[in-house]
């Protein structure tokens, strides 16, 4: 099954995220399909950046959210 996930990025202490589309077997960390955006936690305002088009694709064939990305799509 393919899932819409996060993927650590950053420095300790100072975490970034991408918002990808992998594999559910794969590691966190593992090869992605494709990546769709961003999120920085860190900021003032936490951004979030996200290619729309791409995840309604992915959605439509059949890849499943994680909770923490379905709450960071509801803010965006």
């Amino acid at each position: 099954m393919v899932k819409i996930r996060l993927s650590r990025t950053g420095k300790r202490n100072a975490p970034s995220y991408r918002i990808v589309v992998i594999d559910s077997r794969s590691k966190r960390d593992g090869r992605v399909i494709e990546n769709l955006g961003f999120y920085d936690p860190k900021t003032k305002l936490t951004t979030v950046k996200l290619d729309r088009k791409r995840l309604d694709y992915w959605l439509s064939q059949g890849a499943q959210m994680t909770e923490t990305v379905k709450k960071l799509v509801k803010k965006d």
